[in-house]
């Protein structure tokens, strides 16, 4: 009954039943008191876990057991209380390697990796266990540099390891790295699992490595995956953003199990491929099947909409979204509406709409308006959004780099020369831009206004 409700919803009632039992003829034994420990680490117990521990005390046949040391040592450093939990782990009469653990991944889960590091520099003996919880430290650190010492210096690695690695790769936007990292992976013979293919699918999609991308799928199909949950939003998303939709859709389409982000990959690989209203359809036919959306949905329903000129369908979604689904709309959907509006020209409705929402003071919003002043030559609205933005974030350089760009479509070149001294005034310079291309397997980035190209290191994943 302990370890039923310790590792239930309601650990709580382990803590009652252990209560219960203290008064019976019943004598806990040393199983009984990890379960209630745990229980009450897992519901923030800390006081009862103490006085469960001065029970242990008591009990002078169970208080040095190796198994019921390290749930205590666990549930002090989980707490946070590493003084005490430490001082546990250095009077053990039999240390093991759980124990070291249980300090250590309490370090990590917190962010502490100096100390984190420290202790694992100073283990009897580390197992693969313990690396892993270093890499993925160093990577919710985001030290992906540190995360790449301690996976290299790893002198065995599972595929727990190679997953914390290349995700940590391509949540720091390092896709080049992520399939460099997978292609090594199989070389070893290291054998991925969906997750690794997840992080490499979303690599693909984010460089438009569409070869590269479909290997993965007949190494998935080859090795009996099956597509579902995240994996199946994973290929989704990699044939959309490669601009393959009809893939995406055929995949989507043949998804049994689709859950909220099933549905946002489609709707949103749809709105960036063009298929504003079959995009619309699609969210409505979420709705019917029952799937509640989220943020990310009317983000992409919202922003198909705005490409679409779908205006009507648009403002009423983007109510749908507030009212019915009770979603507080963030700076995404008022710059999606903003777009919106912009796009089919009213211009002073947009400025309007901007004006009365609760973030008027957001630069990203002005410049979707500036930009779409440009587009309709409206001067001097252009000018008074660009001084709005001039005058939120003074340093920014969208203000000035837009309106620069109004008075050159207009054929104002002494207007585009002062704003140019202006900017240079204030140390101020437009960004270079770049571009990603695939040439024969290979992503090669190049630079706006560079004669090079900066290589991806020669990435290469088997497409045969």
């Amino acid at each position: 009954m302990i370890r039923a409700y310790a590792n239930s919803s309601n650990p709580e009632n382990a803590l009652s039943i252990f209560n219960r039992m203290l008064d019976s003829t019943v004598v806990p034994d040393k199983y009984t008191y990890p379960f209630v420990v745990k229980a009450c680490s897992a519901f923030g117990g800390f006081k009862e876990g103490q006085q469960v521990h001065a029970h242990v005390v008591k009990r002078e046949v169970i208080r040095d057991d190796v198994y019921v040391q390290n749930t205590l040592i666990s549930m002090y450093a989980n707490a946070g209380f590493f003084e005490l939990s430490g001082n546990l782990l250095s009077r053990m009469l039999c240390r093991d390697i759980v124990s070291w653990n249980a300090m250590l991944s309490a370090y990590v889960d917190k962010g502490m990796m100096e100390f984190a590091q420290v202790l694992f520099d100073e283990m009897e003996e580390q197992n693969v266990q313990s690396w892993n919880f270093m890499v993925s430290g160093y990577v919710k650190s985001g030290l992906i540099e540190e995360a790449r010492r301690v996976f290299d210096d790893m002198p065995v690695k599972d595929v727990v390891s190679w997953n914390a690695i290349i995700s940590g790769y391509c949540d720091s936007g390092s896709f080049s790295e992520v399939l460099t990292l997978f292609e090594k992976m199989l070389s070893e013979n290291m054998n991925p699992d969906s997750y690794t293919l997840v992080n490499v699918l979303s690599a693909c999609a984010n460089l438009g490595a569409l070869n590269q991308g479909k290997w993965i799928h007949l190494y998935i199909d080859k090795n009996e995956f099956k597509i579902k949950g995240f994996l199946a939003t994973a290929l989704v998303d990699m044939y959309s953003k490669c601009g393959e939709i009809e893939k995406g859709l055929e995949i989507f389409n043949n998804t049994f199990e689709k859950d909220v982000s099933t549905w946002n990959s489609i709707i949103g690989g749809l709105s960036i491929n063009g298929y504003g209203k079959k995009a619309v359809t699609t969210f409505h036919e979420m709705i019917q099947a029952d799937c509640q959306p989220n943020e990310i949905t009317f983000i992409n329903v919202l922003c198909a909409c705005s490409h679409a000129g779908l205006l009507q369908e648009g403002l009423e979604i983007f109510q749908q979204m507030i009212t019915r689904h009770k979603i507080e709309p963030t700076v995404e959907h008022y710059g999606c509406v903003v777009d919106l509006l912009g796009r089919v020209g009213l211009l002073s409705e947009a400025k309007a709409f901007l004006q009365m929402s609760p973030l008027e003071n957001s630069s990203v919003l002005w410049q979707s308006l500036l930009s779409s002043c440009r587009s309709y030559g409206k001067l001097e609205l252009a000018q008074e959004v660009a001084e709005k933005l001039m005058e939120i974030d003074p340093d920014d350089n969208a203000g000035y780099v837009q309106l620069s760009n109004v008075y050159a479509s207009t054929g104002r070149w002494e207007r585009v020369a002062e704003v140019r001294r202006n900017m240079k005034a204030r140390g101020l310079r437009k960004e270079a831009g770049c571009s990603l291309i695939e040439i024969d397997g290979v992503v090669h980035e190049f630079l706006a206004g560079e004669g090079f190209v900066l290589s991806d290191k020669d990435v290469v994943v088997p497409v045969d």
